[in-house]
């Protein structure tokens, strides 16, 4: 269950920030206000709003607070084959995140989670976010494998959000691409937003958010170019949507235009994209950490069977 609350927006907040002002208004903390904004659940005059969107006088704002027991009891701690831990300390643990398993618990999602991984494992991570992602700093797509920090002490929660936003961690993927981008390096700097007629994809848009891929080309193949991806920001599908906006969608990826016959050739049920590096200041120290994954089995078996067609 949750709670619903309903109210209008006083003068005072008028032209407020709405993470700040539901703050204020419901007595959070700012970051478990900016969750529920972030969620989606925080609407005015029946409109969701972003973190940054204002607030207008008179007008009526709707808070869907969900229930902290019943968001638990929605996930309980579930192991996930195939997860491994990089990485781990007092204040943060690194996993390596298998295709098919969510960040955290989501309206709809019934299928293993990191966040009920790491419990399951006997892990005890910060009690900052929403319920249902304590801990969670950033996430990887459900069909997107690799690495990803979870914070374990409230310090390197605060530390690592904050990095995340003023973009001081590296975040490196390998991607494998349809065609042969040209050039073979270069930046992809356009705005991501809702697909204006899918609302369940998403598309480069003129009123979307600034988003920023850098790539490079480091292997050319028959039909595919392998390529490493440097994230500026950090948009839902923004690799799988920027490449498709250049027409060179991920191999696999049929959502964004990916050729079926391709992947089913290569024996791909999911696009071929895979988060291979990531660095960042340890919250603690101050020293560089960066750890590193390896390509997963399907992934590897795709690459290679196109690397064979030269043989």
């Amino acid at each position: 269950m949750s709670e619903r609350r309903s109210l209008p927006v006083p003068d005072g907040l008028a032209g407020e920030r709405a993470d700040a002002a539901v703050a204020r208004l419901l007595g959070l903390s700012r970051t478990r206000a900016a969750d529920l904004v972030e969620a989606g659940a925080v609407a005015l005059d029946g409109r969701p709003l972003g973190k940054s969107d204002r607030l207008v006088a008179g007008g009526w704002l709707e808070v869907e607070l969900p229930d902290v027991a019943s968001a638990k009891a929605a996930a309980p701690p579930e192991p996930v084959p195939g997860m491994v831990v990089r990485y781990d300390d007092d204040d943060l643990v690194v996993v390596d995140k298998p295709v098919g398993v969510a960040a955290h618990p989501s309206p709809g999602w019934t299928g293993p989670t990191v966040v009920g991984a790491l419990a399951a494992a006997g892990y005890r991570v910060s009690t900052s976010g929403a319920a249902e992602r304590q801990g969670v700093v950033h996430r990887l797509d459900v069909g997107t494998s690799g690495l990803m920090v979870v914070a374990k002490s409230e310090r390197a929660y605060t530390a690592l959000k904050r990095a995340f936003k003023e973009r001081t961690v590296e975040k490196v993927y390998h991607a494998l691409a349809q065609g042969h981008p040209s050039p073979a390096t270069g930046t992809i700097d356009a705005p991501i937003g809702r697909h204006p007629s899918s609302d369940w994809k998403f598309a480069v848009v003129a009123d979307g958010k600034p988003s920023v891929t850098h790539y490079e080309v480091i292997e050319a193949l028959p039909g595919a170019s392998l390529t490493e991806v440097h994230l500026e920001t950090g948009r839902t599908h923004q690799i799988r949507v920027h490449f498709a906006a250049l027409r060179h969608p991920l191999v696999g990826d049929v959502t964004y235009g990916a050729d079926p016959a391709l992947a089913q050739r290569l024996g791909l049920t999911r696009q071929w994209l895979h988060a291979v590096r990531l660095g960042f200041e340890h919250p603690a120290t101050g020293s560089w950490l960066e750890v590193v994954s390896e390509y997963p089995q399907d992934l590897q078996h795709a690459l290679d069977e196109l690397r064979s067609t030269y043989r």
